[in-house]
């Protein structure tokens, strides 16, 4: 909860503007890169050597080739390599002197592709393009290289700062074009010489695969974080939530909160979970008082009193006329009961508020809590400052004794647990790098405090119930051993139209990184608001949590149908959703020219999101301005090829062809995988394609389902289908859950169709697409089609 966002994507050619989605023209694009092995095939602790080709990092003559390839020149007699795997080394460099901080130059990168991530501020993360090395900013935690020769297709280099003992990395780059190396400790009595294992640089064909076999072999060389894969998804993920923030912001309350509730039922789209955000509990503010005129940044100035919620959601004990509840515990038996909420959820910060404990506070002593002043790193003054922060640094943090942190979580959880609250948002998790000095430094301090979050967090709630927020730093990612959701971008500015676009982008490449050890969590939303369908689309193809933060009776339903059954679950996407291929290295954002794709998959088909994030914003710490006279309407050439790993969805009797829906036109069009079509949006406009592999049924009938074509991700509602390619005993079986439209390509009219074994009338257009309703109030479906 702070301020501005940023993100970004890459440019793709200008073609022929077309209004509509259907009568374009196909063209053929790239030859289908090769059919690779699943990936649900793929062990998670199995370095797959052959997936990258070539030869491993190596200092020759000055520079660090990779494949034979010079990368950077002009490096360095104090840069080390050592070599890993085939592909693989670790980078770093020695010192004559020893200190807390260091910043080495490890050669010059000039003339090739490039896509960072890095912190613009504290909490947060966006992306950048460039082509050299001055364009990689300040605070970079990833950084991506396209290696394209001029006949072949294109091969990815990655460089991955880590932490190296107690020294965290990070990488930058100067007017010189030279790449430079960072490591800090955060505490001026952790000194070293020399970081061995400073950045992790390794080489692949296919970018997806490299950054997730990365992580894996760093997870397991590293040793203190794990990858997604191998963690357990609270079920929240599965369902539609509501998040007060944005409704009430710290003026939450019980009443708004049963009126938000209720409306949202009423709407025919109820909310299955909530998370209580900032404002229900114990605090006091020695900088806003009472009659005075409010000075913008005190509200973080707050400390905790108390593990116990404050007055509005517990009685006094001579309010017997108060509206309050007599404890959360009412309050939350209360609303689970009448709303059918099936968990709740609170906010509180790393060290219980924004400004800590109050220290000397007969609740609070037993932690030891002791005022501390914020002081950030060179690498964070030199990006965007923060207003929180800055508050911080001016009031201090009440900070907890490290010896003590086990105990305050597991005091505070239990407690929550006794009131019936199920899970936990835990916010601004980064201001340990600030508060390190005299703690051992920033590295170690994150490690205890995330151990001991974690372990009250198995040994409280349930299904790993725990959100991670302001948390993007690498000290935090790398020390994410349980946790499996964290939000991946600033925050949702319902009020601010320039920030709209820039949430999208930033997620979505964020999401590269992130989504190899976490669920990323987009953020709540607005469903009545200008940009609302821009941010439900995003959602639906995110494979993420989804809730809003509407305003009690502040809802566009038609929007959050086509997000949320009747019952309450979403459609949720397979992966992280991310930006295809060709977008990795453009800036949809700013380049006045390019769209933004972002791909994803289900059981049985492919989804991709297209999104016009052009002309609405502009990036911050950039010089760059948003290109004013960009044009209304921007092209992109798309293709089932867009969509990685579509063969975990093809089958054996796949025709190589896919189908393409497009949710904004209800239109179909039939495609081979080599093939591809243009899409046009305007400003903020967006589509929904789903991409079905056309397979074969007894030798004639080509069949693709698409799912229920009134949601976003229709293809998120099958679970699976039984397509028998020599077979005609039976016909098509498609299982799936939500009522609605249902429909599919089919190459010809079938003779039936039944849902759950009783017949029911079709529709069969000209474009082959086959139409069929479901009734309402059916969860969950067995359709079969013969003919």
């Amino acid at each position: 909860m702070v301020q501005a966002i940023a993100a970004l994507c890459s440019p793709l050619s200008s073609l022929p503007l077309n209004a509509r989605f259907s009568p374009v023209t196909c063209s053929h694009r790239r030859s289908w890169r090769p059919i690779r092995a699943s990936r649900s095939s793929t062990s998670t602790t199995t370095w797959k050597h052959s997936m990258f080709i070539g030869t491993r990092p190596a200092l020759k003559d000055g520079a660090l080739s990779v494949d034979g390839k010079d990368v950077l020149t002009d490096v360095p007699e104090n840069v080390v390599v050592t070599p890993l795997t085939n592909s693989s080394a670790f980078v770093g460099a020695t010192s004559n002197v020893e200190g807390s901080r260091h910043v080495f130059t490890l050669g010059v990168i000039q003339d090739i592709r490039l896509l960072c991530l890095f912190r613009f501020k504290i909490w947060w993360m966006i992306p950048r393009v460039g082509v050299s090395g001055s364009d990689i900013p300040v605070e970079t935690q990833m950084l991506l290289l396209e290696v394209r020769e001029p006949s072949d297709e294109p091969s990815y280099i990655l460089f991955l700062p880590v932490l190296d003992g107690e020294f965290r990395s990070s990488l930058q780059g100067n007017s010189a074009d030279e790449l430079e190396l960072c490591i800090e400790s955060g505490d001026p009595a952790i000194v070293t010489s020399q970081s061995r294992k400073a950045v992790f640089v390794n080489y692949g064909e296919n970018p997806f695969d490299l950054m997730e076999e990365s992580m894996k072999f760093l997870e397991k060389e590293m040793g203190t974080f794990a990858v997604r894969k191998g963690k357990q998804l609270p079920a929240i993920l599965d369902w539609f939530g509501w998040c007060t923030w944005d409704a009430f912001y710290q003026e939450v309350n019980p009443k708004g909160i049963r009126q938000g509730l209720k409306s949202l039922s009423d709407g025919g789209t109820p909310a299955k979970y909530i998370i209580i955000d900032d404002g229900w509990q114990d605090t006091i503010n020695e900088f806003q008082k009472e009659g005075e005129p409010f000075v913008d940044g005190s509200q973080f100035g707050g400390r905790l009193v108390s593990i116990k919620e404050n007055q509005k959601f517990r009685r006094a004990e001579n309010g017997s006329l108060s509206e309050a509840p007599t404890d959360l515990k009412e309050f939350v038996s209360d609303i689970k009961g009448t709303f059918g909420l099936k968990y709740v959820y609170v906010w509180h910060a790393l060290m219980g508020y924004w400004g800590g404990l109050l220290p000397g506070e007969e609740a609070t002593k037993k932690y030891n809590p002791v005022l501390k002043y914020p002081i950030q790193s060179p690498g964070n003054l030199a990006n965007m400052r923060d207003l929180s922060l800055d508050a911080m640094e001016n009031y201090g943090v009440g900070a907890i004794d490290p010896a003590t942190i086990s105990q305050f979580y597991d005091d505070l959880h239990s407690y929550l647990v006794a009131q019936g609250v199920d899970g936990v948002k835990v916010d601004v998790q980064n201001i340990l790098e600030t508060i390190a000095t005299d703690l051992g430094g920033r590295v170690s301090l994150t490690r205890q405090f995330q151990k001991a979050l974690e372990k009250s967090v198995a040994a409280n709630f349930q299904d790993n119930s725990i959100i991670c927020c302001m948390g993007q730093s690498t000290d935090s990612i790398y020390h994410c051993q349980q946790s499996a959701i964290t939000r991946a971008s600033d925050d949702y500015y319902p009020q601010n139209p320039a920030t709209q676009t820039l949430h999208i982008a930033a997620v979505a490449y964020n999401s590269i990184f992130l989504g190899e050890v976490v669920v990323p969590d987009w953020d709540m939303f607005y469903s009545l608001h200008d940009a609302a369908e821009f941010h439900a689309v995003a959602r639906a193809v995110g494979g993420c949590p989804v809730y809003v933060s509407d305003k009690p009776g502040n809802h566009d339903f038609e929007i959050l149908k086509k997000l949320v059954l009747p019952d309450g679950s979403v459609l949720r996407a397979k992966y992280p959703g991310r930006p295809s291929r060709d977008c990795l290295f453009i800036d949809p954002v700013m380049d006045g020219k390019s769209l933004l794709k972002i791909w994803n998959l289900n059981n049985c088909t492919g989804v991709l999101g297209i999104f016009n994030c052009q002309g609405a914003g502009s990036w911050p710490c950039t010089d760059k301005k948003v290109i004013e006279d960009a044009a209304s309407e921007i092209s992109a050439s798309v293709s089932p090829s867009d969509v990685e790993y579509l063969e975990e969805v093809t089958g054996n009797s796949w025709t190589r062809d896919c189908v393409i829906f497009s949710f904004k036109t209800g239109s179909v069009r039939r495609l081979s995988v080599e093939e591809s079509m243009n899409v046009t949006l305007k400003v903020l406009e967006c589509d929904v394609l789903t991409i079905s592999p056309i397979k074969v049924h007894n030798q004639k009938v080509q069949f693709a389902p698409i799912g229920l074509i009134d949601m976003y991700n229709s293809g998120g509602a099958i679970q699976a289908v039984d397509i028998r390619s020599k077979s005609s005993a039976s016909g098509i079986r498609i299982k799936g859950r939500g009522p609605g439209t249902f429909g599919a390509y089919s190459n010809t009219r079938p003779k039936s169709c039944t849902v759950n074994s009783k017949e029911t009338e079709f529709e069969f257009r000209e474009d082959k697409l086959l139409k069929l309703r479901i009734p309402a109030r059916t969860s969950s479906w067995d359709i079969v089609i013969s003919y």
